[in-house]
């Protein structure tokens, strides 16, 4: 798929653990898993509006597009 997703790196800037970024954004740690290996399908503009709040960053921070990926 040729979006790929950065919470890893902003979870690793912000020194956050998967459970604690789940937790306050309101997701199960295996829902936030799914998004964060680039598995899913869709995400909501509320939970990303909710990571980008938590993580103090731009959605852009946290999705890219990457030709051939």
């Amino acid at each position: 798929m040729p979006i790929v997703v950065d919470i890893d790196v902003m979870l690793a800037r912000r020194k956050m653990s998967v459970g604690e970024l789940a937790d306050r954004i309101g997701i199960t740690p295996a829902n936030l898993a799914v998004l964060k290996n680039g598995r899913a399908k869709a995400v909501r503009f509320t939970t990303l509006e909710a990571l980008c709040e938590v993580l103090e960053c731009q959605p852009g921070d946290l999705l890219r597009w990457e030709a051939g990926a």
